[in-house]
């Protein structure tokens, strides 16, 4: 197998939640990004972890958790609410010299240690099959969608309101992990392939922070989780 290297972006500020990445998080000093970090720590199969930041506070995190995390200074220019990921994507291949690169999100709290080694596998044995050249999580959509013009995946002259189970399946990528050669980031300047496998994530493994009402929700969740554990 070759080597699976974490790409973990965080770069300073945030827009909509201040400090979003290290602030308090149901009591959790150090915030989203301990949580992460320990997650990531825990996964087999995972031989680097890239902590990419802008921001010194969460340097001063992740060298608390653990000295093995490999950090990278991103330059300011592409650590700002103006960054495009189309931009960062191009950087990745620069600090990341081999193997394959598993980006994923501080923001995804509830994708867990098992979560990240059930996507490892697959992905090995999407390679070995030669089905799929990448990997991605996804949310399932097979429900009533509209948009301007009006019902987006069903036909209302047909039939007002089908049953759900018979109208066709949408995806919507959940930003929870991509995993992609970093050949393939060369090559394709994205972070999936030509032919990415479509991970459901199911349950709070999905849910995602980025507005503070999502954050503050989570926070319940969290607790919530970890008083039946």
């Amino acid at each position: 197998m070759q080597k699976i290297i974490v790409f973990l972006p965080c770069r300073k500020g945030s827009q909509r939640i201040k400090k979003k990445n290290i602030r308090p998080f149901a009591g959790v000093e150090g915030g989203l990004l301990r949580i992460k970090l320990e997650q990531l720590i825990s996964v087999r199969n995972i031989h680097q972890i890239v902590l990419s930041t802008n921001d010194p506070e969460v340097i001063a995190v992740a060298q608390q958790i653990s000295k093995s995390i490999s950090i990278d200074i991103r330059p300011d220019h592409l650590g700002s609410s103006e960054t495009s990921t189309d931009d960062l994507i191009k950087y990745i291949p620069t600090i990341i010299h081999e193997g394959h690169i598993l980006w994923t999100h501080t923001t995804s709290p509830f994708l867990g240690v098992s979560d990240y080694e059930r996507a490892i596998e697959i992905y090995h044995e999407i390679l070995e099959k030669g089905t799929h050249d990448s990997l991605m999580t996804v949310n399932k959509l097979q429900t009533f969608l509209w948009d301007s013009k009006g019902s987006y995946n069903y036909d209302r002259s047909v039939e007002k309101w089908p049953r759900t189970q018979t109208l066709p399946k949408l995806f919507e990528v959940n930003s929870g992990l991509f995993i992609n050669s970093r050949d393939h980031y060369i090559k394709y300047e994205d972070r999936i392939g030509n032919k990415p496998y479509l991970l459901q994530t199911e349950g709070i493994s999905s849910f995602d922070i980025d507005w503070p009402d999502d954050f503050k929700l989570g926070e319940q969740i969290f607790h919530s989780v970890n008083s039946i554990k």
